[in-house]
């Protein structure tokens, strides 16, 4: 089925406005989650809907709490998120950044104890509209073995490149694992495999069960040991920043809560050269756009090209929507 964009936010409000959040907070969090399906990132924004409401249902989410200041250095920001929404939170402190940015050229604002922020991409879109590259990042519970283990050790941590271009920005928003848990969990529910090996299962074979390969919490490592090497130095370095807790602390929790985030911004407009780089960029686009594709009918783009044409295509005809996630947010 295909919900209109607007029925979808007003939905969401509905559901945060009776659970007590303010209505400017309900409207903000109700439209980054429906943007984030909008724009064809399903598996981060109504399918996750529930899972965020649970979260506040639970208590895990402070809907009141919002995130503050607690120490600056130069440039760089501590703030804690005191369990507030995450997306409100992440929303706040990528906008500082920005602010930081646009004063000294680069800020970060390093956030701890954030909740789940949904989309992350979102707040490198954030950056990139404001001509600034942006680059952020999150720890997580524990989700995937180091490599050479069994058990759950390091987080998937995604990270977020976003650069700004006159074709649209480049937004690489990637989990460290093959597959986030958002997409296997749209897998799963679909009955459908996965296109590629994306982790392990309980007897250690490479599989392309969804099920299979969350029930043993063995995902596939994005470039094997890399993958694993780059979640580590990135988990350490958000805690670092933030006074934060690690991966391996937020994995005694009972849920993942009091994640560790980072938020860089780096204006682009304050640069001497602008056009010059504009130029550069243009030009590494169209390079890697004149790629001759393994599949003709399928030409090679660039990350987050193809954005644009989803968002115009899901408002003019709705957002695709399983009837069974729909049905479960209406109940909310």
């Amino acid at each position: 089925m295909r919900i209109p964009f607007e029925v979808m936010v007003d939905q969401f409000e509905k559901v945060l406005l009776l659970r007590g959040m303010d209505g400017p907070s309900a409207k903000l969090s109700a439209t980054l989650i429906a943007e984030t399906s909008l724009e064809g990132v399903y598996t981060h924004g109504a399918n996750r809907f529930c899972f965020y409401v649970k979260n506040i249902d639970d208590k895990v989410v402070d809907i009141n709490a919002r995130a503050s200041r607690v120490d600056t250095f130069g440039a760089l920001e501590r703030w804690d998120g005191k369990q507030g929404p995450g997306n409100l939170n992440a929303h706040i402190c990528m906008k500082r950044a920005i602010e930081l940015a646009k004063g000294h050229t680069i800020g970060c604002v390093a956030l701890a104890n954030n909740s789940h922020w949904m989309r992350p991409g979102t707040y490198g879109l954030m950056a990139a509209e404001e001509d600034c590259i942006g680059i952020l990042w999150t720890n997580t519970l524990p989700l995937m073995p180091a490599w050479g283990g069994k058990d759950a050790k390091v987080g998937n941590n995604p990270i977020v490149f976003a650069i700004p271009s006159k074709d649209g920005p480049v937004l690489v928003d990637a989990a460290m694992s093959q597959f986030s848990y958002g997409k296997m969990e749209t897998y799963k529910r679909e009955g459908r495999p996965l296109p590629f090996d994306g982790g392990f299962d309980k007897e250690g074979n490479p599989s392309r069960d969804a099920a299979a390969i969350m029930e043993s919490r063995r995902p596939m490592p994005m470039g094997f040991w890399k993958g694993t090497s780059l979640s580590l130095a990135l988990d350490l370095i958000a805690a670092a920043l933030s006074g934060g807790m690690t991966t391996q602390a937020i994995g005694k929790e009972e849920v993942e809560k009091g994640v560790s985030q980072i938020f860089i911004a780096i204006s682009l407009s304050n640069l001497p050269d602008r056009e010059a780089i504009e130029e550069k960029i243009a030009a590494s686009l169209a390079d890697l756009k004149s790629s001759i594709p393994m599949d003709p009918s399928n030409p090679v783009r660039f990350p987050g090209e193809k954005r644009k044409t989803l968002r115009e295509e899901n408002l003019r005809d709705g957002i695709p929507m399983d009837e069974r996630v729909w049905e479960k947010i209406l109940e909310l």
